[in-house]
């Protein structure tokens, strides 16, 4: 059964593209390494583009919506994982200083820079964190995630795709 899964995803267009999306939904890798990965497994460029930006996006509202609802349950039944959660909020709480002085700005710049511990997770925490309304943090972090992505695009395979 893994077998035949398995060579579904690398075998046909649609598994390539939902692999695509799946690794771009992962924190730390997102569209950076998605886009990528869908490129190398043969997927055209504007499809890998499109199934990594919206792999990067889905996770973006749940985010938003539940990751302080998740760390209290995380810090009352897992207390070995409250350290982790408690660094992993005091640094949105540090980026989020420098992303209130700027509001929707900063928080485009932070999701837009295609560098580590940058992108649409981290934004979208720090929205959380910062109490951004759904409406208001999502269209500014899908628009980061676009301009990260023909960033990547750029710098991997070149000005020339884009003409």
């Amino acid at each position: 059964m893994l077998e035949i899964t398995s060579q579904w995803l690398n075998g046909t267009m649609t598994g390539k593209t939902l692999l695509t999306m799946l690794i771009s939904m992962l924190p730390v890798v997102e569209l950076r390494g998605g886009l990528p990965a869908g490129v190398a497994m043969g997927l055209p460029i504007p499809l890998a583009f499109s199934a990594a930006l919206i792999g990067n996006m889905l996770p973006v509202p749940f985010v938003i919506l539940f990751a302080r609802p998740v760390f209290k349950w995380i810090r009352a039944h897992i207390p070995a994982l409250g350290n982790f959660v408690t660094k992993l909020e005091a640094r949105a709480y540090a980026k989020g200083g420098q992303i209130k002085k700027y509001e929707t700005w900063g928080l485009l710049i932070l999701v837009a820079l295609p560098l580590p511990g940058t992108g649409a997770w981290t934004g979208a925490l720090i929205a959380c964190v910062l109490n951004m309304r759904l409406k208001r943090a999502v269209p500014v972090i899908f628009l980061g995630v676009v301009i990260a992505g023909i960033i990547m695009t750029i710098l991997t395979y070149g000005v020339s795709v884009l003409l």
